[in-house]
């Protein structure tokens, strides 16, 4: 299976290069405001009409981050290279790479339903891939032998955080558009919940296996 760190360490180095476009894309979205005028009122004004485009800047900034923080965790315990990983990782790469067109449209129109449903529909798509790479990537033997099992565990169900958050946003969309990404503020509190689950049933089947 290992193929040596040389392959692992390109594919994490695009993958790296990938999520710091995506996220600094999501700026340019946010268009500076030009007017004909030095009124303080003026400004205001405009900057308030931008406040959209702030909010979901830093939620799509900070979901993007967590994406980028979960990836870092789960190449970091990897042993080696594996072929099996490249398409979930470059079909995850090309959902977080269309973030920003995502991102924009939801901002245009904060109370509408269609940008909501197709802003959380981006994310649960994004978290679908990512779980389907977290689970070919820490199969068995391809994690490093150091590192603990209830650590691999943890990991297995963090990578239900997204999806979790994404589906209720989703849901929620066409009932109450703009609110609904409230649920998505959950997902640093998911994951936290999520890694506990996980490590808490690793070490309740290392127990049995102890005992039987």
């Amino acid at each position: 299976m290992n193929q040596g760190p040389a392959q692992l360490e390109r594919l994490k180095a695009f993958s790296d290069a990938v999520f710091a476009i995506a996220i600094t894309l999501l700026v340019i979205e946010v268009h500076v405001p030009r007017l004909d005028t030095l009124e303080d009122a003026a400004y205001l004004a405009a900057l308030a009409h931008l406040v959209p485009s702030f909010m979901g800047f830093m939620l799509s900034f900070l979901t993007i981050g967590a994406l980028w923080v979960a990836h870092h965790r789960l190449f970091g315990v990897l042993d080696g290279f594996e072929p099996r990983l490249m398409w979930p990782n470059m079909l995850l790469l090309m959902v977080v790479a269309f973030m920003p067109f995502a991102t924009a449209l939801m901002s245009s129109s904060p109370l509408a339903r269609v940008p909501e449903v197709f802003y959380s529909a981006t994310l649960l798509a994004a978290g679908l891939l990512q779980l389907l790479l977290f689970r070919i990537a820490l199969g068995p033997g391809r994690t490093r032998a150091e590192v603990v099992p209830e650590e691999i565990n943890a990991l297995r169900w963090r990578a239900l955080t997204l999806p979790t958050a994404a589906a209720v946003a989703l849901l929620a969309a066409p009932h109450m558009p703009g609110n609904n990404n409230f649920f998505l503020l959950s997902i640093p509190l998911l994951a936290r919940a999520y890694a506990a689950i996980g490590r808490r049933r690793a070490l309740r089947r290392m127990a049995a296996q102890t005992a039987g």
